[in-house]
C-alpha cells in the first residue's frame, strides 16, 4: 500500500483460501474484477480468527469488506463423507488443515464486524451461496439457517459474484447506505420488520414489477416437519434460472431474507475481460510451501463457466448456474500464450475444460424459449430438442491451442459428458488421438437405471456407448488409452442391494476401483433433500438413504471388492442383503469366505469379453464437485 501511495483499501477481501493470483482461486478473481474497476483492493487469506487483529492488518477500508470461506464449503474441505478430519487441505501451503475454521464465513464475519464497527460486511463464495436459505447441514444432522442470518453480514451475494459487487462498490461509492441496496440481483438481505415482510408474504406480487415473489415454508416450519423441507427444495429450485426467476423470501421468526433474482450470466465479451484482466498465475511469495490445489491448475485453461445437466448431487449448477458462459477462442489464446512464456511451463496444457469440458459454447436454440425454459436439466431424462449439442466450436478451439507455439501437449482432464460426446464421433476422435493422457476420466456414478434416474444421470448404456466409441478411437490412433469411470456409493435411492449389483457389474467388466466417492450431502441439493427427507422432492416418491455410517462403509467395501483389507466389511454387507451365495471362490463370487488373497497372475483388470480393442478400465482417486 505504500509503494503505491495508497493510505487506505476502498475493499478488503477476506478469504479462506490461501493466496493465489490465479483466475481458478474465486474471492481473487472478484478482487482483480474489482481492482480492474477502479477500485484498491487489498486481500487478507487465511486469517487468524482467535483476536480481529490479523484482519485489521491493511486498515479499514473505505466501503465494504467482502467474505468468503474459499472455493469450497468450509466443512466439506475439512470432514469426509464418515464426519472424519481430511488429512490435507488442498487450498492451504503445504495441505496444512489447520489454518481456516469450520463455517470460516461465519467466523471471518464476526471478526470483521470486530474489526471494523459499522463498516459493511458482504459475504459470498461457494459456502454462503450452497447456505443462503435454510439448509441440512451433514456434519451437524441438523436444519441450519440461512447463512446471512448466522454471520450477521449486511448482504449475502450468491452465485458468480462479479456483477453483483461491482454494483454493491459502485452504489456504496456514491453515497448510498448499505440498508438502501435491497434491489441488487444475486443477492439477499434481511428484512428485520416483520410488518414488512408479512405484507409481501399477504400479497407478493405487488413489490416487482411483473415478478410475484415466492414465499418458502418458514425456517420453523421446514425444521419441524421434512414435508415443508421438500416443498421449500423444489420451490427454490424453480426459481434459479436467471431468465425467469422470480424473488424469493423466506421467514426466520421475527425476520426474513429476502433473495433477488439470480445475476443475469457473462456475455462472451464480457467473460473475455475478466480473464483478460492481469493474474500473475502465482502464489503470494510470502509461501515457502506449495499449495496442492494451484500445483493442478497452474498450467490449465478454464474455457466456460456453468453446467446444464442438473445432477441432483453437484452443486455447479446451483452456484455458477444452468446457462453457458463461454470465452471466445480468441482469449483462450491470449491466455495460452500468456501461459506458455512462464518460466516454469514445460509446453503441457494439463486441463483444456470447465465444469463439463464437452458444453464450451452450447446453448438453446431459441432465445424466447430459454427465457422461458424451467426445466432444471437439459439433458435428463432425455437431451432437450432445443438444446444445440455441435462440438464444432469445442474441436475448433482444440486444434487452435495445440498449434500454438511452444506447446507440445494440451489434455482434456475436466469431467466429459458422454451423453452429449457419443453424439460427435469427430469429437471423440479429436479427444482420443490428441487430448489424452493416457486416461480418461468420466462419471458413469452407477450401473442402476433407477438411481442414475435419482442422479440425474444418463443410463448406464449410454456410458457403454462412449466407451466403446472412445476405445475405437484410440486404437485407430495407435494409443493405449484407459477410461477412468468415477462412481458414488451411497446416494439417495441406492440399497445395499443396488451396490451389490454395482460390484458385479464392475467385475464382470474388470474393473477394479482404487477409490471410490461416498455419498456427501452437501447444502441446498436436490439429493441431499432426499437424504434428509426420505422424498424426492421433485416426484414427491420416497427415496431410501443409506443414513447409518457402518452401512455406507459396507457399500464402499463391496465396490472394493478385489482388496483383500475390504473384504470382512464386504462379506457383512453379503449376508445383510442376503447374498452369501457371493462368498466364495467361485467366478461369480464377490469375495472369498476368508481373508487369504487369491494368486494374481496379472496386474491390470482385463477388457470384458467381445470388446476387441476395448482397453481395461481403472479408476483413480474421488474428485471435488
Amino acid at each position: 500500500m505504500e509503494l503505491r501511495g495508497w493510505s487506505e483499501l476502498d475493499i478488503l477481501i477476506v478469504t479462506g483460501d490461501a493466496y493465489v493470483d490465479h483466475p481458478a482461486f474465486g474471492p481473487i478473481l472478484i478482487a482483480r474484477f474489482l481492482e480492474g474497476r477502479g477500485y484498491k483492493v487489498g486481500v487478507v487469506a487465511q486469517p487468524k480468527w482467535t483476536d480481529p487483529s490479523d484482519i485489521a492488518r491493511m486498515g479499514r477500508p473505505r466501503l465494504f469488506v467482502g467474505v468468503s470461506a474459499g472455493n469450497l464449503d468450509s466443512m466439506l474441505n475439512k470432514l469426509t463423507a464418515q464426519k472424519k478430519v481430511r488429512s490435507e487441505d488442498q487450498y492451504s501451503p503445504g495441505g496444512a488443515n489447520t489454518l481456516r475454521p469450520n463455517r470460516a464465513t461465519i467466523v471471518y464475519s464476526n471478526l470483521c464486524r470486530q474489526a471494523f464497527p459499522g463498516l459493511p460486511v458482504v459475504i459470498g463464495g461457494i459456502e454462503a451461496s450452497l447456505r443462503r436459505i435454510a439448509h441440512y447441514d451433514y456434519w451437524s444432522d441438523s436444519v441450519r439457517r440461512s447463512m446471512l442470518l448466522d454471520a450477521k453480514a449486511d448482504l449475502l451475494v450468491f452465485g458468480m459474484g462479479e456483477r453483483a459487487a461491482w454494483e454493491i462498490a459502485k452504489r456504496l461509492d456514491a453515497g448510498e447506505r448499505v440498508e438502501s441496496l435491497t434491489d441488487i440481483r444475486g443477492t439477499a438481505h434481511v428484512k428485520k420488520n416483520r410488518r414488512a415482510w408479512e405484507s409481501i408474504a399477504a400479497d407478493p406480487s405487488k413489490f416487482v414489477r411483473d415478478k410475484k415473489t415466492v414465499v418458502l415454508p418458514s425456517y420453523e416450519e421446514v425444521t419441524k416437519d421434512k414435508a415443508a423441507f421438500a416443498k421449500m427444495s423444489r420451490a427454490f429450485h424453480y426459481e434459479t434460472n436467471p431468465h425467469n426467476g422470480r424473488p424469493i423470501l423466506q421467514p426466520f421468526g421475527e425476520e426474513a431474507v429476502y433473495f433477488n433474482p439470480p445475476a443475469e450470466p457473462l456475455a462472451e465479451s464480457e467473460m473475455d475481460g475478466l480473464y483478460d484482466l492481469p493474474f500473475t498465475r502465482l502464489p503470494h511469495p510470502s509461501y515457502e510451501e506449495k499449495i496442492p490445489a494451484y500445483e493442478t491448475v497452474k498450467h490449465s485453461i478454464v474455457t466456460m463457466r456453468g453446467c446444464f445437466g442438473g445432477c441432483t448431487f453437484c452443486s455447479i449448477t446451483e452456484h455458477e448456474g444452468r446457462i453457458i458462459q463461454s470465452r471466445s477462442s480468441e482469449n483462450v489464446l491470449r491466455e495460452v500464450r500468456a501461459l506458455s512464456r512462464m518460466e516454469d511451463f514445460r509446453g503441457t496444457i494439463t486441463d483444456l475444460g470447465g465444469p463439463t469440458a464437452n458444453m464450451y459454447k452450447m446453448t438453446c436454440r431459441d432465445e424466447k424459449t430459454e427465457s422461458a425454459c424451467r426445466r432444471l436439466s437439459c439433458v435428463h431424462p432425455d437431451i432437450c430438442e432445443n438444446l444445440v449439442t455441435d462440438h464444432g466450436p469445442m474441436i475448433d478451439l482444440m486444434k487452435k491451442v495445440r498449434d500454438e507455439r511452444g506447446i507440445k501437449r494440451v489434455y482434456i482432464a475436466s469431467g466429459i459428458r458422454y451423453d452429449l460426446a457419443e453424439k460427435s464421433p469427430e469429437f471423440i476422435k479429436e479427444l482420443a488421438e490428441h487430448h489424452t493422457g493416457g486416461q480418461l476420466s468420466v462419471a458413469p456414478e452407477h450401473s442402476s437405471d433407477k438411481v442414475l434416474g435419482k442422479m440425474k444421470k444418463p443410463a448406464i448404456k449410454s456410458y457403454e456407448r462412449f466407451a466403446q466409441a472412445f476405445c475405437q478411437a484410440s486404437e485407430q490412433a495407435g494409443k493405449e488409452q484407459y477410461l477412468i469411470p468415477y462412481f458414488i456409493t451411497g446416494h439417495p435411492g441406492s440399497t445395499l442391494t443396488d451396490t451389490i449389483e454395482l460390484a458385479i457389474y464392475l467385475k464382470k467388466n474388470g474393473m477394479r476401483p482404487r477409490q471410490v466417492q461416498d455419498f456427501i450431502p452437501t447444502p441446498m441439493a436436490i439429493a441431499t433433500t432426499m437424504f434428509y427427507t426420505g422424498t424426492d422432492p421433485l416426484s414427491g416418491e420416497p427415496v431410501y438413504s443409506a443414513t447409518d455410517l457402518r452401512e455406507k462403509r459396507m457399500m464402499k467395501a463391496l465396490i472394493f471388492y478385489w482388496d483383500p483389507q475390504h473384504w470382512p466389511l464386504a462379506r457383512e454387507a453379503l449376508k445383510k442383503a442376503g447374498r452369501g451365495d457371493l462368498i466364495g471362490r467361485a467366478p461369480h463370487c464377490l469375495v472369498p469366505f476368508d481373508d487369504v488373497p487369491r494368486p494374481m497372475a496379472q496386474t491390470r483388470p482385463q477388457a470384458r469379453a467381445g470388446t476387441r480393442g476395448r482397453p481395461p478400465q481403472k479408476t483413480r482417486g474421488p474428485r471435488r464437485r
